[in-house]
């Protein structure tokens, strides 16, 4: 299995963020993000593009985690090598 990381915790709050975001676009047209830090503000614009770079991370784990050990595995495996 997969250990989380403070990165993908980071990215996956964020991930939610811009999920409830678009929500609310879609369903009440109401922008959250350009409520609360004005619009086209560099605020904005680095919230957008945080969230855009945890989209990323995401498409990135969905390849790659399967293959990905925990610390315990990679523990276990270097004492059976030591043995």
């Amino acid at each position: 299995m997969y250990e989380n990381t403070m990165l993908d915790n980071v990215f996956r709050f964020l991930g939610a963020v811009g999920a409830l975001n678009w929500g609310l676009v879609g369903l009440a047209r109401f922008n959250l993000v350009r409520a609360l830090f004005g619009e086209n503000t560099f605020l904005t614009r680095v919230i957008y593009g945080l969230v855009g770079l945890a989209g990323a991370w995401a498409a990135y784990q969905l390849f790659t985690r399967v293959t990905r050990p925990t610390f315990e595995e990679m523990v276990q495996r270097r004492m059976s090598e030591v043995r």
